[in-house]
């Protein structure tokens, strides 16, 4: 019997296209099923520091939902490294004015905090409405 564990090549990995239909969703459960396709663990030759996942395609990112009270309460907050910096905006103006962003950063905060998870990040299309230019790649319509 051989004691030796599968490594996938870079030769060996076959990237798919997918799509994910934000709409009446809410952005966790969208965020974490991108994430998951992102970085591979959909797929039984996943390799965890190899990026084997799929390129992903979300749309309408300004039909998702939060629940709870989250649209009043969760506030995104960035510094830019001056004194008196930090900027912060209310999930309800962030949704309103760039559903892309928060979309983007969710899925973000999913993946790992490394060179790895940038090239994963990079396979990621967020847009607002129910259009997107990747029609040539013949993406998949992934549910969940």
């Amino acid at each position: 019997m051989n004691n030796t564990t599968y490594s996938v090549k870079k030769n060996d990995i076959e990237s798919k296209w997918y799509i994910i239909d934000a709409a009446n969703k809410p952005l966790g459960r969208v965020a974490t099923e991108a994430a998951k396709l992102l970085r591979g663990k959909h797929k039984p030759t996943f390799t965890p520091n190899i990026d084997v996942g799929d390129h992903v395609i979300i749309l309408n990112c300004n039909q998702v939902i939060l629940t709870g009270n989250k649209l009043n309460q969760k506030i995104y907050r960035h510094h830019s490294g001056y004194i008196g910096g930090m900027k912060e905006l209310s999930a309800k103006d962030m949704l309103a004015n760039k559903p892309e962003k928060a979309m983007m950063l969710a899925v973000k905060g999913m993946l790992p905090h490394t060179r790895l998870g940038a090239a994963q990040l990079k396979k990621l299309r967020v847009y607002a409405g129910n259009e997107h230019e990747n029609i040539a790649q013949k993406p998949e319509i992934w549910n969940f």
